[in-house]
């Protein structure tokens, strides 16, 4: 991994950002979905995320969906302070639903990035124990791209979302060791 000094010396990065960015927060990605009820299903059983908003764009014919971990309890009811709360949540899932997508069966679905042309890779999960997070996937069906001692790189595994999207299963404790083999 490199240094601290090796990174801040990397070509492109700013070394001190401009204070007008201090309050910045990195707050959603976006991705694609066909089907809207295999998807939410996927992210709020599976992965245990949140429905924190759902908004309906009839005009443009499409809807919105915001997923993150955050407490039930905690999100406000009146619309307007939720919609403020929501987007102020860091690292927010939105997934977004063209209407009719999930009803044409020309409709071959999103690209996933992940085969030629190359572009987005994947979104990450932190969790406490991989090989018991993947255990249970597997219990419920879910695809594997990479299992925990697949590949050269032991202890993360890839798992794909119903629309083809990689989602990487990582535990932050067990990530030192990447850092210590990476050059």
């Amino acid at each position: 991994m490199a240094s601290l000094q090796q990174l801040r010396a990397t070509p492109g990065v700013c070394a001190e950002p401009d204070a007008s960015t201090k309050d910045f927060i990195f707050q959603q990605t976006m991705l694609r979905v066909k089907e809207p009820g295999r998807a939410l299903d996927f992210y709020t059983r599976v992965l245990g995320m949140t429905l924190l908003a759902k908004l309906d764009f009839a005009d443009m014919k499409f809807t919105l969906y915001f997923l993150g971990y955050e407490k039930k309890e905690d999100i406000p009811e009146d619309p307007a302070e939720r919609a403020r709360w929501m987007f102020s949540r860091p690292a927010v899932l939105e997934l977004t639903h063209n209407w009719g997508t999930e009803s044409d069966d020309s409709f071959p679905g999103y690209h996933s990035g992940n085969s030629d042309p190359r572009g987005f890779g994947h979104i990450g999960l932190a969790v406490p124990d991989v090989y018991a997070a993947c255990e249970r996937f597997e219990m419920l069906g879910v695809e594997f791209v990479k299992k925990p001692d697949g590949g050269s790189m032991k202890g993360l595994a890839f798992i794909k979302d119903p629309d083809g999207y990689w989602i990487e299963i990582l535990n932050p404790a067990a990530s030192g060791k990447l850092g210590q083999a990476a050059s």
